[in-house]
């Protein structure tokens, strides 16, 4: 079908647009929240894997950072969009087909977007722990609204008060970015320091101390339990690898979600220089804290010790950091404010990013059209409040780990589709300047990491429920009908223009596929190493 470009009949587009308010440095400090995200699953992972989490984390930080480098490219070629590699990837991906596109943008922000429930959900949770008696009447009132065991057992709806403080912690959150990007850039890099100089105290003050210990980090086996629950020594069989790659899914979510870096070339003062700086900065960062502070984490409380129920729900984490460092009462309430500020950070960084996404979906033609309205400070607030009604809804839910699993299956299939559409930008748009270049051995090296994302979707989902992996692939899917929706319905059928304004592309060529059949054959091998790793590995 040709694909045509929409001219008056598709509508006004908002006049207002992102304004160029930031360099490299602001883009870093609105990704400075990605470190505080692996205080979301590390003891989950821990509890999970057993003595090979700390080589989870590393390995998995390591391969986020090479793929990096192929998000920088793209990213460069498209100076005037805003939200993320993925809708520089969808890009790519719209002359294959034109629902694979949105499917990009659509996974990047279900992805993106939980962290808001996620992170005010474990803020509020701290604040209760800390400021009331766990027999209190605001601790222990709920209403259950329904249940969700189809989706996984014991899983509800309902409103209690981590639901109220964590829906006023979003609503304090949307304020500071109604403001504009510059506004919220400037605030993050206070909250920034505040957090990440205590996570990097916490990573390196135990090695300092020979509070590290070698047999908490050795030897390498998976978890186990012996018939009376005690922990002990597994084995390299079906199960153990299964449970080590159901490890390396859950902390991609965490460990890959500096590219959050690049959303915001729009807003750029410099796009060409400042978009490699960005992303590339934060990636060195997130290296260093999720090498270190898994690291010691483990190698002072020891498996059994992350095992504990606070340390796997993060009620405890504080006071195990606190420990760590060797601090008492005031050293444990300093760990409490930095913990609840970190989450803080990681909130703001997800609703600057996920928001963006939402608004270029908008502009771009995959989302509905009230998502690309934009205020006088130049902040996306259409999609921002989409933003915070979706998230007062996963508010609501029982376990944010599953949440965050079935969001990481949406993450999964965005990056498998953006590290293609490196090659086949370099193919169908080899003419189009780029102001930084991926080394192709690098490219190639993410190329073969997008098959092993497809491996531990498979393999990794369901280790944390059975249902996991169905859920995500029905998330994913949703784009079908609001995409549909979008495209046929308010825009007749056309894309808006400014869609490939930035390749300087017309409707003809949208038509001219130079990659042939590669881009089919590398998603039907995706699809089928998904499939493969599903049925092979199981517990």
């Amino acid at each position: 079908m040709t694909t045509e470009v929409a001219g008056s009949a598709a509508g006004p587009v908002e006049s207002e647009s992102l304004h160029r308010a930031i360099d490299w440095k602001g883009a870093f400090w609105l990704a400075s929240g990605v470190p505080a995200l692996v205080l979301f699953s590390i003891g989950g992972i821990a509890g999970t894997v057993g003595t090979p989490s700390w080589v989870v984390w590393i390995l998995s930080v390591s391969i986020g950072f090479i793929q990096s480098f192929v998000y920088a490219e793209i990213a460069g070629l498209f100076p005037s969009k805003s939200g993320g590699a993925s809708v520089y990837g969808a890009a790519a991906w719209v002359r294959y087909g034109k629902s694979l596109a949105p499917i990009s943008v659509w996974c990047n922000w279900l992805a993106w977007t939980p962290v808001l429930a996620i992170g005010a959900g474990l803020a509020a949770g701290y604040i209760l722990n800390v400021f009331f008696d766990p027999e209190s009447a605001l601790r222990t009132w709920k209403i259950t609204l329904f249940s969700l065991d189809a989706l996984k057992e014991g899983l509800t709806v309902r409103i209690d008060s981590t639901f109220v403080i964590g829906a006023l912690i979003l609503l304090c959150v949307f304020a500071v970015q109604h403001g504009g990007v510059l506004r919220a850039a400037r605030f993050q890099m206070v909250v920034g320091l505040a957090v990440v100089i205590p996570l990097l105290i916490v990573g390196i003050v135990p090695l300092l101390t020979g509070d590290v210990l070698a047999s908490n980090l050795f030897p390498l086996k998976p978890l186990a339990f012996t018939a009376d629950g005690a922990v002990t020594e597994g084995t390299w069989d079906i199960s153990g690898w299964t449970l080590f790659l159901g490890g390396l899914f859950i902390a991609a979510w965490s460990a890959y979600a500096f590219e959050t870096a690049i959303c915001y070339t729009s807003e750029f003062r410099n796009p060409g220089s400042d978009t490699s700086k960005a992303i590339l900065s934060a990636g060195l960062l997130c290296i260093l804290v999720y090498t270190l502070v898994p690291l010691t984490f483990q190698g002072v409380l020891g498996v059994e010790g992350m095992l504990e129920p606070g340390i796997v729900d993060g009620s405890a984490v504080a006071g195990a950091m606190a420990h760590m460092v060797g601090g008492g009462s005031v050293v444990f309430s300093l760990m409490v404010v930095m913990l609840i500020m970190a989450l803080l950070l990681a909130v703001m960084t997800s609703m600057a990013g996920s928001s963006r996404t939402l608004y270029q979906g908008s502009v771009d033609g995959w989302l509905p059209r009230y998502l690309n309205h934009v205020n006088h400070h130049g902040a996306p607030t259409h999609a921002m409040w989409t933003d915070l009604g979706f998230n007062l809804c996963l508010l609501m839910m029982s376990d944010y780990l599953f949440v965050l699993a079935v969001s990481n299956c949406c993450y999964l299939i965005f990056n498998f589709l953006n590290l293609h559409a490196g090659w086949i930008h370099r193919i169908d748009s080899a003419e189009t300047p780029r102001p930084w270049r991926c080394p192709t051995p690098i490219m190639v090296a993410a190329v073969f990491f997008s098959f092993v994302n497809a491996v531990l979707l498979g393999a990794g989902a369901n280790v944390w429920g059975e249902g996991t992996l169905m859920s995500g692939v029905i998330a994913a899917a949703l784009i079908v009908p609001i995409f549909a929706y979008r495209h046929y319905i308010q825009d007749g059928g056309h894309f808006p223009k400014e869609m490939l304004d930035d390749l300087h592309m017309s409707s003809r060529d949208l038509t001219v596929r130079r990659a042939g059949i590669w881009p089919y054959v590398a998603l039907a091998t995706g699809i089928g190493l998904v499939i493969a790793a599903n049925q092979i590995f199981h517990l």
